[in-house]
């Protein structure tokens, strides 16, 4: 306030609420419904829906006078609109994936990456230290034989490689040809590598071992996930055969 040099009285935004609606054209018929119960200040109308501001944000902003004469600032948005205020352009991705079937194959690697954390890490500190390690640790380029590129952490490995292109793959990996030479699955890759899968259809799932040497937080969670399942059948099993 001091800096500005404004009045308490001038301040409009002391008193707000935050509308959620489920589309844009409702945004618009709730405002309406607000300008019509009261006067609102026109100097303090403001459409970010069609006007987005620059670091995308959209929403509808109106002041009005409301109870007592008193100025109350409502903003309108939709439940995507919402989540892109709080997180950014990662909220963008996270919302398509839930309101599109087969949307989530458009995103950028990065974006998926930071997604896939976000849900797996424990609390913030955890979050921080799988993001140093996924993506914004020095990256490597490795291919597939039929020439698809893939992204990986440098010191990542074949298992690293092959969850990323299906956990199935990773699940049943027996070996690997890396440049067309047979290596074990512990190789540490490098920039430019062709990078082949040999995989077991008789294999039942990820040796516990391997994650002493994975490195991507997708290939962990995997191997965890695969080897808790494992567990819970074989104890399932003794339960039915008592």
């Amino acid at each position: 306030m001091q800096k500005k040099d404004r009045k308490f009285d001038e301040i409009y935004d002391v008193f707000a609420l935050r509308i959620i609606v489920p589309s844009i054209s409702d945004c618009y018929k709730t405002l309406g419904i607000i300008h019509s119960l009261w006067r609102p200040k026109s100097d303090r109308i403001k459409d970010y829906i069609a006007v987005p501001k620059p670091n995308g944000y959209r929403s509808l902003h109106t002041t009005v006078y409301g109870p007592d004469n008193k100025a109350c600032e409502f903003q309108i948005r939709t439940q995507e609109m919402h989540e892109e205020s709080l997180y950014g352009i990662a909220a963008h991705w996270h919302y398509k994936e839930k309101s599109e079937p087969g949307s989530s194959k458009q995103q950028p690697r990065w974006v998926k990456d930071i997604l896939n954390i976000q849900r797996h890490a424990e609390n913030t500190s955890d979050f921080i230290d799988k993001m140093k390690v996924d993506v914004f640790h020095n990256r490597i380029f490795v291919f597939s034989p039929e020439g698809d590129v893939f992204d990986l952490p440098e010191g990542a490995t074949p298992v690293d490689f092959a969850y990323v292109v299906h956990t199935e793959i990773g699940n049943k990996a027996s070996g690997a040809l890396i440049n067309n030479k047979m290596a074990t699955l512990d190789t540490e890759l490098r920039n430019g590598d062709q990078v082949e899968i040999i995989i077991d259809k008789n294999r039942k799932g990820p040796n516990r071992d391997w994650l002493k040497f994975v490195k991507t937080n997708r290939a962990k969670d995997k191997i965890r996930h695969a080897s808790s399942q494992s567990r819970f059948d074989q104890i399932k099993k003794i339960i039915q055969g008592i």
